[in-house]
């Protein structure tokens, strides 16, 4: 194979390697719960959830109050409202390992018999981190405190981003996250 088809083979599978650590998006609901219904909703703490700071709390509590708006819902701090709703948030960090081999996976071994020796291709690989910032939005139906919906957006968070990234980065996470809510009720 020509030296040019080997450096496309290792830029496609770099290439799927980076879509691999794509935004994930998820989330649950009672399926028993009647989401038209809820009209108003109000801000709460969740009990052990890790405080951040006030800039980006504000961001993200912005971003979840237009995407809510624009689904029809309104904001109240009064003790009426109809879904009670919070959010957690976690950074952290992970080690992630890339490598590509230049040998076509042929290398040392049983052959008829006898051993051969090592493969004369080298592999080579790097070493990053990656900070990966969580979200999770709960709602629970006031009436009855019952959790009715979860959703978790991955990779949101990036501490080390310039705040008009970081912004920028909440305000997608939030859209994808809030995008099939109110769930549908099938029939």
């Amino acid at each position: 194979m020509k030296r040019s088809g080997i450096l496309c083979s290792v830029a496609l599978l770099m290439l799927a390697t980076g879509i691999c650590w794509a935004q994930d998006v998820r989330y649950n609901f009672d399926k028993d719960t009647d989401f038209a219904k809820f009209k108003t909703y109000k801000w709460v703490d969740l009990k052990d959830a890790a405080k951040l700071d006030n800039i980006v709390d504000g961001n993200i509590k912005s971003a979840i109050d237009a995407e809510l708006a624009a689904k029809g819902l309104s904001k109240t701090d009064g003790d009426t409202a109809d879904l009670l709703i919070g959010y957690q948030a976690a950074v952290g960090q992970e080690k992630q390992f890339t490598s590509y081999s230049s040998d076509w996976g042929y290398g040392g071994g049983w052959y008829r018999g006898g051993w051969y020796g090592p493969s004369s291709g080298t592999t080579t690989g790097q070493t990053s981190t990656i900070y990966i910032g969580q979200l999770a939005l709960d709602m629970y139906d006031s009436a009855n405190k019952d959790l009715v919906w979860r959703g978790v957006v991955s990779k949101t968070l990036d501490t080390k981003a310039k705040p008009e990234k970081q912004q920028k980065n909440i305000g997608k996470s939030v859209a994808k996250l809030l995008k099939k809510y109110p769930p549908e009720k099938k029939a």
